[in-house]
């Protein structure tokens, strides 16, 4: 049984992300990294003046895709991929295996950037530069719009940025689902943490390889109140290792 976690990366999704884990008891949890970003993720949170200095010698559309995210967590109080963290911190406290199911994003990013026609990339250029401007409201909005008309929002961005549908959504749900079909070989119970986006690509993925499969769309998710009766992962830290 995998349980899929839609999330958002700029979200506070934390305690709804707490109280999933503490109902379903999983013998391993999933994250949607790499171990690049797992990293930084860490250096992020913990050493934001060095993490500062890594992301200069990244490339250039990774650098504009974190800034956009950056600006959208900050108007709901949190850093871009708290909800990882989340995972991750709890993983820790409960002693319960973790894994990183995502391929390596700069690789990713740079392969993708090479393959963009010079349309794609402008879009891709203007897009990241307004979302600096964008507000909380809009995000809202926006989200609901997306949720409830995901296909038509898959088939706009396959219209205009084809190169990112098929590299940063489509090769990357085939990737962690094949990760997540050997995974459960050995699992029984599992919970992975990925962005909405990938929901119902994996999803169809899995079911066709036989595994049930249980989705808790993004929308669901910011409903779920965390539950306060529980102290045993109220409030935990995770061990930080530099890379």
């Amino acid at each position: 049984m995998i349980t899929l976690i839609g999330t958002g990366h700029v979200f506070n999704l934390s305690e709804p992300i707490q109280n999933i884990l503490d109902e379903k008891k999983p013998d391993l949890i999933c994250v949607e990294l790499d171990q690049q970003r797992y990293e930084t993720l860490l250096l992020k949170e913990y050493k934001p003046e060095e993490y500062k200095k890594t992301m200069k010698n990244t490339p250039f559309i990774y650098q504009n895709l974190a800034r956009f995210q950056e600006n959208i967590a900050k108007q709901y109080g949190v850093i871009a991929g708290s909800e990882m963290l989340s995972a991750i911190k709890y993983a820790q406290t409960h002693q319960i295996p973790l894994e990183l199911i995502d391929m390596n994003a700069q690789i990713i990013f740079t392969r993708m950037w090479k393959t963009m026609r010079f349309t794609e990339k402008l879009g891709l250029i203007i897009a990241g530069f307004t979302g600096l401007f964008i507000s909380k409201k809009i995000v809202e909005k926006e989200i609901d719009d997306i949720q409830q008309n995901f296909e038509v929002y898959i088939t706009e961005i396959e219209k205009k940025f084809p190169s990112i549908k098929r590299v940063l959504i489509d090769e990357r749900d085939a990737y962690m689902a094949d990760k997540l079909y050997e995974l459960q070989k050995k699992y029984n119970l599992i919970v992975a943490c990925v962005g909405d986006g990938h929901i119902k690509g994996l999803t169809r993925l899995l079911q066709e390889k036989n595994i049930k499969v249980d989705a808790i769309r993004l929308n669901q998710l910011r409903t779920i109140t965390r539950k306060t009766d529980d102290a045993s992962s109220a409030s935990f830290s995770v061990n930080y290792k530099p890379p």
